[in-house]
């Protein structure tokens, strides 16, 4: 621990949890406040503070170095996606530092143990910049951007915004392969999607993710993570939870990102569980069109075609989540197409 907190520099402060430990609620499930306190990552939680948009605001982040004797001299950062957070990434921190990688993972503003303003401008290139300057503080000047389901989205921006520092690109079932507004789903406003927001429960948040991420199936450390999410909606802090979830929801669904695949620079690799059929907005659109979206066995391959320098691994019976669904599988084809760049 002592390595990893030794990699902090002036401007990054190394701090513990914030707040109380998580309380329990009536039906003995846990509870946590707007940034997560209680709820322990595998790895140790690092903060970056800065200003944006006129306010104090700080990242949460980890950085976990390789093993001295072991180390290729590779930066993997990576992205989480709205309904996960850095911590999610533990098992593939754990191959990637396995492997000589050192690894970064923040969570963003908005999301789980960062700051969640109560006015903010969301935007991926935003995202992105905030993201830059904690690689900076970190004195990363070169890394290979690797992002999940939103993080995909996000990590597509960063690249097509700092493409000499981005050596390549790694996308996990990104969403944002289709527009979903060109395609005819209608727009929720953001005080329509506040209200969804607050009417989240574990109950829903498990059958969305069984069907979604996993395929109808389901282990029992899938809990942790359902757990991870309910309880910042079931704590002290859930409206301001629900909010910046509503504000994110809609830089999701207003800043498509697939227009300009066509003018990414760098290797990428995309990593595609077939399974799939995420697609923002798909209970509102009408029945016909419902059906087209979320192919993840068609989106994935038109992705490939349009990036140009594109190397598409396809997990036919893998959902949403094939990181977690499979993962000595998963991390087998990302360390090759890594090796690979």
């Amino acid at each position: 621990m002592n390595r990893l907190l030794a990699a902090c520099i002036a401007g990054v402060a190394t701090v513990g949890f914030v707040g109380s430990a998580a309380a329990q609620n009536t039906d003995s499930k846990p509870t946590y406040d707007a940034e997560l306190s209680g709820f322990e990552y595998a790895y140790p939680v690092e903060r970056f503070t800065f200003s944006s948009q006129g306010q104090d605001l700080q990242m949460a982040y980890l950085d976990v170095p390789p093993d001295a004797d072991n180390a290729n001299g590779r930066t993997v950062m990576l992205m989480h996606g709205k309904n996960f957070c850095a911590g999610t990434w533990e098992g593939t921190i754990a191959e990637l530092h396995e492997a000589g990688y050192r690894v970064i993972a923040p969570d963003q503003v908005g999301f789980c143990k960062s700051s969640k303003p109560q006015q903010y401008q969301f935007s991926f290139h935003q995202l992105a910049a905030n993201t830059h300057a904690l690689l900076g503080k970190l004195d990363v000047e070169q890394v290979t951007v690797m992002g999940h389901s939103m993080g995909g989205m996000l990590a597509t921006r960063y690249a097509l915004m700092y493409p000499e520092q981005t050596e390549q690109l790694v996308m996990v079932n990104p969403i944002g392969l289709e527009d979903w507004k060109a395609l005819g789903v209608p727009y929720q406003n953001i005080d329509d999607g506040y209200q969804s927001e607050l009417g989240k429960t574990a109950e829903g948040i498990r059958a969305y993710q069984k069907s979604t991420y996993y395929v109808n199936t389901w282990e029992p450390e899938y809990d942790r993570w359902v757990e991870m999410l309910a309880g910042m909606y079931a704590g002290e802090g859930k409206e301001q939870v629900a909010w910046n979830q509503a504000l994110t929801s809609d830089m999701v669904f207003t800043q498509p990102v697939v227009h300009e695949f066509d003018q990414l620079q760098m290797p990428t690799l995309l990593l595609i569980g077939e399974k799939d059929n995420t697609a923002i907005g798909k209970t509102q659109a009408p029945k016909d069109i419902q059906k087209t979206l979320g192919r993840y066995d068609v989106l994935g391959e038109k992705a490939a075609e349009a990036i140009p320098q594109a190397t598409l691994v396809e997990f036919p019976d893998l959902g949403h989540s094939p990181q977690i669904q499979e993962p000595e599988r998963f991390h087998k084809a990302l360390l090759k197409g890594l090796a690979d760049k």
